[in-house]
């Protein structure tokens, strides 16, 4: 395992996104860790309802359904580990967060047109948003002085990583792994448009 750590965390950049978070931003999520646990915790509930609904799209194809429950079950596990974390610490869970940036990148979702083309969108999205997500975690593992959650982000920037690939892996499988690869251009191009105006918050994708 530590040297599987030490490959990814030097391939970090294997999700090529074209704008990294400013390191400063791991100082403001460290002046309000109760916030970022929260914020994170919502995410990862958010994450297993994602999975869950995209088996409802693929339910025909019974590996994908497989490993979505997996993402979905793993997803519910890491909600319950920020949980403890939370109380672990004399906190409360607190009410579900808006998440903007999120919703920014849903209005990039295809609009109409065919279903295959909107499965390969649904699953690239996902996969946008394990790779933003691993990034961050990156740079609080990299960043803060708390040891524990040091330790915590560094082991979820293994989980992240892997649902990243999985879902790239089910959009070129449903679709044309050629135009899937453009279209990933295309999502890598708009985030980095997107994600400009993030960074100044509190929160796992702010």
């Amino acid at each position: 395992m530590f040297f599987q750590i030490i490959i990814f965390t030097e391939n970090i950049n294997m999700f090529r996104l074209k704008l990294p978070t400013d390191p400063r931003w791991a100082n403001i999520a460290e002046d309000n860790l109760e916030e970022i646990l929260t914020d994170h915790a919502w995410c990862e509930q958010k994450a297993a309802t994602n999975a869950i609904g995209l088996i409802t799209m693929v339910p025909e194809h019974t590996e994908m359904v497989t490993e979505l429950l997996a993402i979905a079950q793993e997803e519910l596990d890491h909600f319950n580990q920020v949980h403890e974390i939370i109380k672990k610490r004399g906190g409360v869970l607190g009410r579900t967060r808006k998440d903007d940036y999120v919703n920014d990148l849903v209005k990039f979702i295809v609009k109409g047109g065919d279903r295959k083309d909107l499965l390969v969108d649904k699953m690239l999205f996902a996969a946008m948003i394990e790779a933003r997500s691993c990034e961050r975690f990156k740079v609080l593992t990299d960043n803060i002085k708390d040891e524990e959650l040091k330790t915590f982000y560094n082991d979820l920037m293994i989980s992240e990583a892997n649902h990243y690939t999985t879902f790239i892996g089910f959009a070129r499988e449903i679709g044309d792994p050629e135009k899937v690869n453009q279209r990933w251009e295309e999502w890598l191009e708009y985030e980095a448009q997107i994600i400009r105006s993030y960074g100044n918050k509190e929160t796992i994708h702010g």
